[in-house]
């Protein structure tokens, strides 16, 4: 599974079992799939982890995530969240993976 944490996306790709070639892109947040795969089927599944799905080319997702690597254009990820619920979220994820650093460079 990888976690795809964009400036103003954040979802869930793992393997799709059901499709050949394809990958499940999920996200929490209704919207988010669409834009950085327009077009695609995004189903809804109430009640469930990661309700908002789509199949995916695996081409399709490699193209979509080559591309906003390519687009970085900022020196602070955090600083270039625009969305205040999406800043939010990465803040805190940030707070809990900066305690995997062995000696941090700052007092939390």
């Amino acid at each position: 599974m990888a976690w795809i944490c964009l400036n103003d996306a954040f979802f869930s790709i793992v393997n799709d079992g059901q499709h050949a070639g394809c990958l499940v892109v999920r996200a929490r947040r209704k919207g988010d799939i669409e834009k950085v795969f327009p077009g695609v089927k995004v189903r809804t599944l109430r009640g469930r982890d990661y309700q908002f799905r789509a199949h995916v080319k695996r081409e399709v997702v490699a193209d979509a995530i080559r591309i906003a690597i390519m687009d970085i254009d900022y020196s602070n990820f955090k600083g270039s969240v625009d969305d205040p619920e999406l800043h939010s979220a990465y803040q805190s994820f940030w707070h809990i993976h900066a305690r995997l650093q062995p000696v941090p460079p700052y007092r939390m």
